[in-house]
């Protein structure tokens, strides 16, 4: 009996702690919840105010074709007669031709501050182009567009390459009337663009501005991308892609915008901001956003989780991994498409039947021999270049930005102009550095030598 009754005694009470709360889930399930009884996504919402142009039968670098490809842009300025001041503005993964507002769409551009009279781009003297890329959501053709049967293309949409980008731009300046641009300007996938218009389109291009990008994408930004697409992917709502009659990824999307903000910005810039404070310090820790850097990264996603295409974050995030100015990749995606097209003499391939690709990289090995073939692949552009790179930017290193500038002057180029920043804003310099970026950007656009 004594026994029994020290047993009893040693049983241990349950405890009274209180349950945890988890106000981000619930908000979350909310969402969940008012997106099953809600409308489908409409994109063209977020953006308006463009025009478009429509190009028939676009074949893309790694298969399939559109019958159909169409552009969303915005201008600014007015046209010359000569038709000789055109800029054209190459966009980041997700931005759209909104760059400025305008009297169709008062509300501030992505770089409002930067475009304008007397500004950095001055629209008194130039005429400035902004289009979406194609595979974007904001009026462009992308996998969110309908096909010919009235379906949405989701996941059946090509693979793209930033070729593939850049291409559908010089179709609209064609339309356009415009035989050579005075400048291509770009920063981050904009930068690539530019890069990629200046070296296969360097007879139309009179000057090259590239921001915060790369001759070819690094195994740590496409470990960054990878992630996202991840994070996207393993919603239970993404199904395959085809979620645009049921509820968007909203999670998923939630999760990669989180993870990309913490690359385009910089850990000195949160130090200043942020530090280690609390937004409750009076309060106990919890495991929702707590932080004040928490907080940051959970509002920054949850305004972006909505505005932006799911399968849009795919496909252009992809070609960005798969950029590579080299002659040998270059001349492969062109043999590809050369390809594609002969094939739809006979039968042609629709966007959903893409052919297998051998694209991946450049095929050489040592660094000598990447260096060499990089410096090939920028052989023709010989424009006066202006390359701004960002001692903070963890996305893209500076030393991306010098190895731009080092195969330019390698191939020939004697007025490349190669300035580094020590701003903290990491990548996002771009969007915030008004005086110090767009002061290097005026004074090559309107340099008259």
């Amino acid at each position: 009996m004594l026994s029994q009754g020290l047993l009893l005694h040693t049983q241990p009470a349950r405890h009274n702690n209180q349950p945890m709360d988890f106000p981000c889930i619930d908000k979350l399930e909310t969402r969940q919840r008012d997106l099953l009884s809600g409308p489908e996504p409409t994109y063209d919402k977020i953006v308006t105010g463009y025009k478009t142009y429509t190009h028939p039968q676009f074949t893309c670098d790694h298969g399939g074709q559109l019958s159909q490809m169409r552009i969303a842009y915005e201008t600014w300025g007015q046209l010359n007669a000569q038709k000789s001041n055109a800029i054209l503005i190459h966009t980041g993964l997700s931005g759209s031709s909104h760059a400025r507002s305008h009297e169709l769409n008062k509300s501030a551009g992505w770089w409002e501050k930067f475009i304008g009279p007397g500004l950095a781009i001055d629209t008194d003297k130039f005429f400035v182009i902004c289009t979406n890329v194609i595979g974007g959501c904001y009026g462009s053709t992308g996998p969110s567009s309908f096909d010919e049967s009235g379906a949405r293309y989701a996941t059946s949409f090509p693979l793209l390459t930033i070729n593939d980008m850049v291409r559908a731009q010089f179709h609209l300046l064609d339309h356009l009337g415009i035989a050579k641009l005075h400048a291509s300007v770009g920063a981050s996938m904009g930068g690539m663009q530019s890069l990629c218009a200046a070296a296969l389109h360097s007879e139309r291009v009179g000057r090259l501005v590239t921001i915060s990008a790369c001759a070819r994408s690094h195994p740590y930004s496409i470990a960054l991308r990878f992630a996202q697409r991840q994070a996207l992917m393993a919603d239970a709502n993404f199904n395959r892609g085809h979620y645009y009659d049921g509820v968007q990824p909203h999670v998923g999307m939630k999760l990669a915008r989180s993870i990309a903000t913490v690359t385009y910005r910089s850990g000195p810039e949160w130090e200043l901001r942020f530090g280690r404070r609390r937004q409750r310090p009076d309060q106990p820790p919890a495991l929702c956003p707590d932080f004040l850097i928490e907080t940051y990264l959970d509002h920054q996603s949850e305004r972006f989780c909505l505005q932006y295409d799911a399968n849009s974050l795919l496909y252009v995030s992809k070609a960005m991994d798969m950029f590579d100015i080299s002659h040998s990749v270059t001349q492969r995606l062109d043999r590809q498409r050369a390809d594609n097209q002969r094939a739809c003499t006979s039968v042609c391939l629709d966007a959903s039947e893409q052919p297998a690709s051998d694209q991946g990289h450049s095929g050489v090995e040592t660094s000598e021999e990447i260096r060499a073939d990089l410096v090939r692949g920028v052989k023709a552009a010989m424009q006066p270049t202006l390359v701004l790179g960002v001692q903070s930017d963890i996305l893209f290193p500076v030393r991306q930005q010098k190895e731009i500038a080092d195969i330019l002057r390698q191939a020939g180029n004697t007025r490349v102009t190669y300035y580094e920043l020590d701003a903290i804003y990491g990548h996002d310099t771009f969007l915030i550095d008004v005086v110090n970026v767009g002061a290097a950007i005026k004074g090559h656009l309107e340099n008259t030598h």
